[in-house]
């Protein structure tokens, strides 16, 4: 099965660019000494160079509190970019290191911001950068306004709509804690920056399976006829993890809760790239423009509607791959009346006319059996029933199912006779997988982010729009669950797929999908 189409028929596919070149710039890393940037941000920008994508001038600025040179800079991040191998590591490290500047400072100090500037206006000249800047704010979310409003006041952020040079802004999640404190970081933002400025960074957004949903969809014409509610029986999302709260990291979960954690982001990106309407064509606008159509149309609840379309739960003690495992209350930094939900399982209709009366079931929990991410879409059954079903069989209703993370790939199930004289049928499964089908390895979610803001290409990032819309409908359900007598979170032993709970959201269109 392909997830490919013909460019010379199809203009989706034709607005895609051939060759991209980034131009001359520096890269500023907000707390280039935590835990981020050392797994994530300063590995994809090494790949980078290996692959010889970086413009040739070009400059990696770390600023953090610490009072190193850029010499400790360079031999704090040699050893951990050496464990990513190679024999070429030495050659692509000695012309990667001089790249490597160090600029000590605090997120709050102004002085900071205009010592920042200097290093900036210096490496413009000593390593060719034009004025180009990309801050990447890696730090805790507290930071992001006060770092913007600073970078505003020390004249680091070029003005509105100018675009060479061009000043942008890489925001991590979580953008707010809510709608509210959503809608007061954009505000924030918005007095410094213009929309095409900021880049609010998912990471899911980068992974090629997820950037895939819109080939498959729009890039073969056997799916997207049948991509609707005439066709469509239900839709389930579900994203699972086996962790529990690793790293002592309870205490920062416990005020987060799976809704927040997963939700409002990586869930509802991939719900808005599975029912969006086909984009004029591939640019960020047209793309982002239908996903927030998505958005906006979900539902409107009341308490009540929470109650009876969302099922939370936490886990409790029990057995992962043969190893007990603590429950969540009995974790490291967790309040041991604690409420926060580790699952959460919702039932959801969008108020538009290709998905009416479509349920999409979304499923996300901690301590699970599998640490998987899938997207199955079910169509309906054949009108009539010719066949005898086997034991097992879907019965006439093909699958199709999306592997977005591990084992990415994709399978459609469909039915075959048995061999012999009975006509039995009996579900089988046509099945792609990324490793097989390509010579080259997909690249890491954050490499491909990195080059799209220094490309000038939002496509992959979220709006302020986008960012509220989803807000806008996690919030309702917090405050539903905030309210006097809720129903308290549910319990589910930790291996389990869930609580016995979430079966009551599915059980008129079938059952849980078994990872």
């Amino acid at each position: 099965m392909s997830l490919a189409a013909d460019p010379e028929s199809n203009p989706l596919l034709e607005a895609l660019p051939t060759t991209r070149a980034a131009a001359p710039c520096a890269v500023v890393l907000f707390g280039v000494t935590g835990d981020l940037a050392h797994r994530k941000l300063m590995p994809a920008l090494f790949e980078h160079a290996r692959a010889g994508r970086l413009p040739a001038d070009f400059a990696i600025v770390g600023f953090a509190r610490r009072e190193w040179t850029d010499h400790d800079f360079r031999a704090d991040y040699e050893p951990v970019l050496a464990k990513r191998g190679g024999r070429d590591f030495a050659e692509v490290w000695a012309r990667f290191a001089p790249r490597l500047v160090f600029a000590p400072g605090k997120f709050d100090d102004i002085e900071s911001y205009h010592n920042l500037r200097k290093t900036l206006d210096r490496l413009d000249q000593t390593h060719g950068t034009a004025g180009n800047r990309v801050f990447y704010l890696a730090v805790s979310p507290e930071y992001f306004a006060p770092i913007i409003t600073r970078l505003g006041e020390a004249g680091l952020i070029y003005p509105r709509r100018q675009e060479t040079p061009f000043s942008r802004v890489v925001i991590e999640k979580p953008f707010g804690h809510d709608l509210a404190t959503a809608h007061a970081l954009n505000r924030d933002v918005s007095q410094v920056l213009d929309e095409n400025q900021v880049y609010r960074i998912d990471h899911y957004l980068g992974k090629e399976t997820v950037q895939n949903i819109l080939a498959l969809r729009f890039g073969n014409s056997i799916f997207e006829p049948i991509w609707n509610r005439r066709h469509v029986r239900s839709v389930q999302l579900v994203v699972a993890e086996e962790v529990g709260m690793p790293g002592g990291r309870g205490g920062y979960y416990d005020t987060s809760g799976a809704l927040r954690d997963m939700v409002q982001n990586h869930m509802m990106q991939l719900l808005s790239l599975v029912a969006m309407e086909p984009p004029a064509d591939l640019s960020a606008d047209a793309v982002r423009n239908e996903k927030v159509k998505v958005l906006e149309s979900l539902p409107r609840w009341s308490a009540g509607d929470v109650y009876r379309n969302v099922v939370r739960a936490q886990y409790t003690n029990g057995s992962m791959q043969g190893e007990e495992v603590v429950g969540y209350h009995q974790e490291k930094g967790v309040a041991s009346d604690s409420t926060t939900e580790t699952y959460v399982a919702i039932r959801l209709e969008l108020n538009n006319w290709r998905w009416a009366g479509v349920p999409f079931l979304l499923r996300t929990g901690k301590r699970l059996p599998k640490r998987a991410t899938e997207i199955a879409i079910q169509f309906d059954k054949p009108p009539t029933a010719l066949f005898e079903p086997e034991d097992g069989s879907l019965g006439g209703a093909n699958e199709l199912v999306l592997r977005i993370q591990p084992d990415e790939g994709a399978s459609l199930r469909f039915e075959a006779k048995v061999p012999g004289s009975r006509r039995r049928l009996q579900a089988v499964r046509m099945d792609f997988r990324y490793g097989a089908a390509f010579a080259t390895p997909s690249p890491e979610a954050y490499e491909r982010l990195l080059l799209d803001v220094m490309l000038g290409d939002p496509t992959l990032f979220t709006r302020t729009d986008e960012v509220e819309s989803a807000w806008r409908f996690v919030s309702q359900i917090h405050e539903a669950w905030a309210q006097p007598g809720a129903p308290l979170p549910d319990l589910y032993p930790a291996g389990s797929y869930g609580p016995a709970s979430a079966d009551r959201l599915i059980e008129d269109v079938g059952r849980w999908r078994r990872l």
